[in-house]
């Protein structure tokens, strides 16, 4: 590729509380390889799996043990079945550690999704906030939801201080690999 041509990014943009819906679209670079619909469908079959189900309430109707069903706000146990589901799985990097010890040149991981504090309306309500990271071409992208566009990063380098900063910060860094059935095909 010309160093002035620049890849077709697939990029959504943030909608209510449906960043994890975003970031595993744009970590699949595909619109809809998830829906709402899937995910909700992901989200109930864990309630029905789950042994220690919690008593249902009045508010249970919307606030689900692993989403809520209007605005999203999906949690982990989601991404890990939606990623299960495609035959990826889920590496919880180890904080202690550092972005210094993600092997980002690693044939088997597809990207990484990080799960970061934020702060919204002026600082008044905290909640958390789902972004994917990952390399298109060669170059390592930005692909939060709440960015008008994908940020490149100059080099890995500046990947790594950007996982840095979220650890740091109070974030997660999920590395999503590829099923090591999948680079046998």
């Amino acid at each position: 590729m010309a160093a002035s041509e620049k890849p077709n990014i697939y990029h959504e943009k943030q909608r209510l509380q449906f960043c994890l819906l975003h970031s595993l679209n744009n970590l699949f670079q595909q619109e809809d390889t998830f829906t709402k619909e899937s995910l909700n469908l992901i989200a109930e079959r864990l309630v029905l799996d789950d042994p220690t189900k919690e008593a249902w309430t009045p508010l249970s109707v919307l606030f689900k043990p692993h989403h809520n069903t209007l605005t999203g706000n999906y949690d982990i146990n989601v991404l890990i079945s939606a990623l299960e589901s495609k035959g990826k799985s889920v590496v919880w990097h180890d904080r202690r550690y550092g972005a210094s010890s993600i092997g980002l040149d690693h044939e088997r991981l597809m990207g990484i999704v990080l799960n970061v504090p934020v702060r919204r309306y002026a600082g008044l309500w905290r909640t958390r906030h789902w972004i994917t990271v990952r390399k298109i071409d060669g170059v390592w992208y930005n692909l939060d939801s709440d960015l008008r566009s994908p940020q490149a990063f100059e080099n890995a380098e500046e990947a790594k201080s950007f996982l840095d900063h979220a650890i740091g910060s109070g974030g997660e860094v999920l590395l999503v690999m590829n099923d090591i059935h999948d680079e046998q095909r």
